[in-house]
């Protein structure tokens, strides 16, 4: 029984997406590439042109009709060409049906390379197809962040609850009676305090020249908790960030709000009212966690381009440096 209703959940949103695109054509929104006569095509990448590893980049594309009018994609292009007309292939670069392409994090995916991406129209095979090489670069602040998590806040107290109006008494003058008093109002909960920040783990990091790298690459390496995070580095321009800090604590709950107190009953005299509860304290916020021992060892062929890491550990010790032959670590 699921699987059917998941299956008709899947057909209705397909047979939807399917009648927005063409109710976007008949509004002149988008155009359909099986039915316009394409001259030519060409892919860019306005915010590159070269990536950096993890880095993620749109591509537009250009086409160019066989009247001279030209269109571009969808998105960031902001045109009326639909990515779905499209076919996109990439080599070494990841790339999705929308145009976006992505470096692996993983330096040693393009080490010594160059992305391409290659676009077409598969209704026109006979349009020329658009070839774009996608250069890499390393000239980024890259950051590697083993922190420690932030604490979970307190809860809030509850409000107090309102006094109950006093009752009605009576203002005839030949049979006058007292309102009655307002009942207090109770006081509002306490806030919980915040929970304490987690703790970072030591980290280890090496760091070493990229053999035969013109201009001078760090190959750089960031371990803890079992895992390796690898880093390629153009120490001019670039660099790169370890965080072991120690977590946030949370915040502290706010007190909950005391209950007003009722009113006095009317009368003669009128009751009193009742008094108003006390606000809840709020919590306090929680203590950071622990920092970790980020400790570094570096070639020391890398002489001044050791400027290029930065360290972070918070609440913790401070950063240990040791200077040693370091091997290629790829």
């Amino acid at each position: 029984m699921r699987r059917s209703w998941l299956f008709n959940c899947s057909y209705i949103c397909l047979f939807a997406l399917a009648g927005c695109s063409a109710l976007n054509i008949r509004m002149g929104r988008r155009v359909d590439l099986s039915k316009t006569p394409v001259a030519s095509i060409e892919a860019s990448l306005p915010k590159g042109p070269a990536i950096a590893p993890g880095q993620k980049l749109q591509l537009v594309v250009k086409v160019t009709l066989t009247d001279g009018k030209v269109l571009l994609t969808e998105g960031q292009g902001k045109g009326k060409v639909q990515w779905k007309d499209l076919k996109i292939t990439a080599r070494v670069l990841a790339v999705n049906n929308n145009g976006v392409i992505l470096l692996p994090s993983d330096p040693r995916v393009g080490d010594g390379q160059i992305g391409h991406v290659t676009v077409t129209i598969p209704s026109q095979p006979n349009v020329k197809s658009a070839e774009l090489d996608v250069p890499f670069r390393y000239n980024i602040a890259f950051v590697s962040n083993f922190s420690g998590r932030r604490g979970l806040d307190g809860n809030n107290g509850m409000d107090g609850m309102d006094g109950i109006r006093g009752s009605m008494g009576s203002s005839d003058p030949n049979n006058p009676s007292p309102g009655g008093d307002g009942s207090d109002g109770t006081n509002g909960e306490d806030g919980k305090d915040g929970d304490r920040g987690g703790d970072a783990p030591d980290v280890d990091v090496f760091m070493t020249l990229q053999p035969g790298s013109q201009p001078p690459l760090l190959q750089v390496s960031v371990s803890a908790l079992g895992q390796r995070r690898l880093y390629l580095v153009d120490p001019n321009g670039g660099s790169i960030t370890v965080k072991a800090d120690g977590g946030a604590g949370g915040s502290g709950g706010h007190g909950g709000r005391g209950g007003r107190g009722g009113s006095g009953g009317l009368g003669m005299p009128n009751g009193r009212d009742g008094l108003s509860g006390s606000d809840g304290r709020s919590g306090f916020d929680g203590p950071p966690g622990r920092g970790g021992l980020i400790t570094v060892t570096y070639d020391p062929e890398i002489g001044i381009a050791l400027n290029a890491i930065h360290v972070s550990s918070k609440n913790g010790p401070p950063a240990v440096f040791k200077e040693r032959p370091v091997d290629p670590l790829w």
